[in-house]
């Protein structure tokens, strides 16, 4: 009998590699995706991709109202950051950082988990090769995990849920030749903050600096559609 699983969706490198590695473990996949505004909403149209990909049994976008989290640049007027130090990404919170996102989230995720009767969720987040965000840690992941045991039926009743995080300890270069090893195809997938009016990533938002950094050291080539001259 196949074991079913909630899967965060962005269409990203890391949510799809995920997905990937739950596909391999045997779950059947319901997965969230979510429209909050996001100035590179592109990425839904990956997140379908990458659903459909893997045949997930269902893809839901949820509309959330991103006025509320308007202090990122992701989510308001506010210019991306480009071409920072990305040594020293992990010790600032740039103002890409989306306030409370992985918690509403996960929140979601768990609501949902409860309704269809599931024990396990994933989400594709990385305290290595990230951009510092502070719900990106296994201390945070812990800690959410423990909550959800306190604050649910299924939780209090026994049925432990799980936040599987398999990322979490990786390199962006790990996570892709993890990918690659599945046969994970990363052409379909989208991390760029900024893109163009035309789908173009813009090559230098951290994001996009951090998918370059791990197609180089992994030795593996870059699908990525990068605007002229990056």
């Amino acid at each position: 009998m196949h074991k079913k699983a909630i899967l965060l969706l962005s269409g990203g490198l890391d949510s799809a590699t995920c997905c990937a590695i739950a596909k391999d473990q045997g779950y059947l996949l319901y997965a969230l995706s979510f429209d909050y505004g996001q100035r590179h909403s592109v990425e839904l149209d990956a997140a379908k991709r990458v659903a459909d990909h893997f045949s997930v049994l269902e893809h839901k976008i949820i509309r959330i109202d991103g006025s509320v989290m308007a202090t990122s640049s992701l989510t308001s007027a506010v210019a991306v950051p480009k071409n920072r130090d990305l040594d020293s990404s992990r010790s600032e919170i740039p103002n890409t950082y989306v306030p409370a996102r992985n918690t509403v989230f996960l929140a979601y995720a768990l609501a949902y988990a409860e309704i269809l009767g599931v024990s396990d969720i994933f989400i594709g987040v990385n305290a290595l090769d990230y951009s510092g965000y502070p719900d990106c840690r296994p201390e945070y992941i812990a800690a959410f995990e423990t909550m959800a045991n306190l604050a649910t039926k299924s939780g209090v009743q026994g049925k432990k849920l799980t936040i599987h995080a398999p990322l979490i300890n990786l390199t962006k270069a790990q996570i892709i030749s993890r990918g690659v090893s599945l046969g994970f195809d990363y052409g379909i997938t989208h991390s760029c903050y900024d893109p163009s009016a035309d789908g173009f990533a813009c090559g230098e938002c951290d994001s996009c600096r951090l998918r370059k950094k791990g197609f180089a050291e992994a030795g593996v080539k870059d699908p990525t559609r990068y605007a002229p001259g990056n």
